[in-house]
């Protein structure tokens, strides 16, 4: 295939469209419920009080800001794909920003700001708690200013949209890669991420992670949860063609959409089973290294421990669950054995390890 076919082909893929908007407009748009900015995304936007100032200072400027892109869904409403953060600063400094109950968020006062140091506590309108607001003309000029909206159309197809997705927000703006993922799973299917949400929010599987209130913030129970449903069943010979991990998840994260109901009955009931095996019989010991000189657990999160003992067990659930002696023998076996010796993992990359740990926590449990 020549560049030209090749240059033909994927222009196909993905229709868009591009023009400038005024702020008013595009809060319009957001007020009647035709632009998305999914609420959801609260919980992962971030952003300081000195970002939130910069921004607003920008935009009463006059300085041009990035564009934003949205895709149109099916319904004709404008998913925001690039832009969340700042639309959202946008949206609360002027009061019309809601959270995912629907409820109205409280508008902010700037903080200081580079170059206008009289936007110190200066809010859009007054509010309780406000005491210096802008001017009517400096609302109308804030709101008349222009923003470039580049727009996927709905007729391009899901995976021209993911890379789009992928390569828009791989330059920071997100602070994990599991956020990343959450963003894209959102704009993909909203049903599909509250599954995995409540999958992932199940008391045995938080119990037996442990982790610390860092990682969950950060999303990484989200990550772990979707390492399992992506690897649990995937046959040993791609195991040893993933590669990057983080790039095999985000790709995961473009199938979990693809499954129906049925699938996602069937993983939830294998995961829930799995991880309530795993917290009765090791509760919040079972991700740890298992010092086999002492008999006691040490560290913190094991990958080791996670690849072998959950993804080995989940293999054969929801058909076979081992009781708490299996179990148990499993993990003495796994910290006994030299190959898992401390230490045997440093340095070496989550592909590399996994060739090895997930066949082995495969055949722990085939007996």
């Amino acid at each position: 295939m020549t560049l030209e076919s090749e240059l033909e082909l994927y222009r196909q893929r993905i229709t868009t469209d591009s023009y400038p908007m005024s702020i008013s407009e595009i809060a319009n748009l957001y007020r009647d419920g035709e632009m998305d900015i999914h609420p959801e995304f609260q919980r992962i936007f971030r952003w300081s009080g000195a970002q939130r100032t910069k921004l607003i200072e920008s935009i009463l400027l006059g300085i041009p800001l990035p564009s934003i892109f949205v895709a149109q869904n099916e319904d004709g409403v404008w998913d925001v794909v690039d832009g969340v953060q700042r639309l959202s600063t946008i949206f609360q400094f002027m009061g019309i920003l809601r959270d995912d109950q629907g409820e109205l968020i409280e508008p902010f006062m700037c903080e200081t700001a580079p170059f206008l140091t009289s936007l110190e506590g200066v809010a859009y309108e007054l509010f309780e708690g406000a005491e210096k607001a802008l001017t009517r003309a400096q609302q109308l000029d804030f709101k008349r200013s222009r923003v470039d909206v580049k727009i996927i159309k709905r007729e391009s197809d899901n995976r021209a949209k993911y890379d789009l997705f992928q390569r828009l927000n791989s330059y920071g703006s997100i602070a994990t890669p599991q956020e990343l993922r959450n963003c894209l799973l959102v704009s993909l299917s909203k049903t599909h991420f509250e599954w995995l949400q409540d999958v992932a929010s199940s008391k045995d599987f938080q119990a037996v992670l442990n982790l610390p209130e860092r990682l969950i913030k950060e999303q990484y129970h989200l990550e772990l949860a979707l390492r399992f449903i992506s690897l649990r069943l995937l046959p040993e010979d791609k195991i040893s063609s993933i590669g990057n991990i983080g790039e095999f998840l985000s790709a995961e994260t473009l199938s979990l959409v693809e499954k129906g109901y049925p699938e996602l009955r069937s993983e939830k009931e294998a995961f829930d089973l799995c991880f309530r095996a795993l917290n009765d019989s090791l509760g919040g010991d079972a991700m740890r290294k298992l010092n086999p000189v002492t008999g006691r657990t040490e560290g913190a999160f094991s990958s080791t421990a996670f690849e072998v003992l959950s993804l080995g067990l989940g293999h054969y659930a929801p058909e076979r669950v081992p009781g708490e002696s299996e179990v148990k023998r499993a993990r003495e076996e796994l910290w006994n054995d030299p190959a898992f010796a401390p230490g045997h993992a440093t340095g070496q990359r989550a592909d590399q390890r996994m060739k090895r740990t997930i066949p082995y926590g495969r055949q722990l449990f085939s007996v």
